[in-house]
């Protein structure tokens, strides 16, 4: 038998109706199976990829976005024994198979399993409640804020770049792009003793707020020297070893690309329509790696939490003050899709 407090029958979601509009409905609570678990939704985290599926289109109508999130649990399944009744809880990654090669590798992002990226927009959390499955769920550590809890998502996505990217104390790394992962980049570099972190990006608020959590240089896309393609060969003054492109700018893609030394790396970690141009030449005359990040480490969500609750990490300074309930969630997408918002935004359902 399922244990629950107060087993709600309808709950508001902001359902998606085409792109660039959203209704917050009125919708039945999904019924709880076997090994699920229902929480109330305390907040969740407005991500790049979130914009991407409002605002262009991406997402399927009639399905609602949301991935990073933390709440309270409200009812259990049968065979849930786990998780009670009010256990404070992190949304965590898809289960993987753990069975293909990939998961054998411990490189569950890449499992055989996983859906398609944009394929299956499973119900999210800018609603009231979520369900998820027992396994995808962790629990949030005492004493963590729930408003510092609920960058644990996109933190896990930023230290997989930086594993992906092979960053070490030492290394000189450029972050393209401040918006949510690459400021978390930017701080969680800084936090694990690497000195030489720089930053680009064209927006003044991002640019500011990509120097208030410690990069050492922040520039403009126009500041960037890009050799010409007549010479594939050369590397550009004081480069550097690892660039993280967050952006997902085709462009910023190709300009990252020019900033390495040789044997240097690119990693491709924000999600883009327009492919970029590479030059070939380039990548096989100075030995480049180009290498993408999707989603996380093996354990990346334990990572990001223990790095949240050991206060190495400046929350408040990543986060938007405030919340935007589910009536302001559109709105608050135009605004960080605009630049008129550089930090992280949480939505309180």
């Amino acid at each position: 038998m399922s244990g629950q407090v107060g087993r709600p029958q309808q709950m508001r979601a902001a359902v998606l109706e085409g792109p660039g509009r959203l209704d917050v409905r009125t919708v039945p609570v999904p019924e709880v199976g076997p090994d699920d678990v229902l929480v109330e939704v305390e907040l969740c985290g407005i991500c790049g990829s979130d914009l991407h599926l409002v605002l262009e289109g991406w997402g399927r109508p009639g399905t609602w976005q949301g991935h990073e999130w933390v709440g309270q649990v409200v009812e259990v399944g049968s065979a849930v024994d786990r998780w009670h009744p009010g256990d404070a809880v992190v949304g965590g990654p898809r289960r993987p198979c753990g069975a293909c090669a990939m998961c054998r590798s411990a490189r569950p992002s890449l499992c055989a399993g996983r859906d398609a990226p944009g394929q299956e927009d499973p119900p999210g959390a800018f609603a009231d409640y979520r369900i998820t499955a027992s396994a995808e769920l962790l629990a949030r550590p005492d004493g963590l804020d729930a408003r510092a809890a609920a960058l644990a998502e996109p933190l896990a996505v930023a230290l997989h770049a930086a594993t992906q990217g092979g960053i070490v104390p030492g290394h000189r790394v450029l972050v393209v792009g401040a918006g949510p992962i690459g400021a978390l980049a930017v701080a969680a570099l800084r936090a694990a003793g690497v000195e030489d972190v720089r930053c680009v990006e064209p927006g003044e608020r991002r640019r500011a707020l990509a120097r208030e959590l410690g990069a050492d240089r922040v520039l403009v896309p126009e500041e960037l020297e890009v050799p010409s393609i007549a010479e594939p060969g050369r590397v550009v003054d004081d480069a550097v070893d690892v660039v993280l492109e967050c952006s997902g700018s085709a462009r910023a893609m190709e300009s990252g690309l020019a900033q390495l030394v040789r044997g240097g790396r690119l990693v491709l970690v924000g999600a883009g329509i327009e492919p970029p141009r590479f030059d070939p030449n380039r990548i096989l005359l100075n030995e480049l790696v180009v290498t993408g990040a999707y989603n996380y480490d093996a354990g990346g969500f334990e990572a990001a939490l223990a790095l949240l609750a050991g206060g190495a990490l400046p929350v408040e300074t990543l986060l938007e003050p405030g919340t935007v309930g589910l009536d302001g969630l559109l709105g608050a997408m135009r605004d960080l899709a605009e630049g008129r918002v550089a930090g992280k935004v949480l939505v309180r359902p």
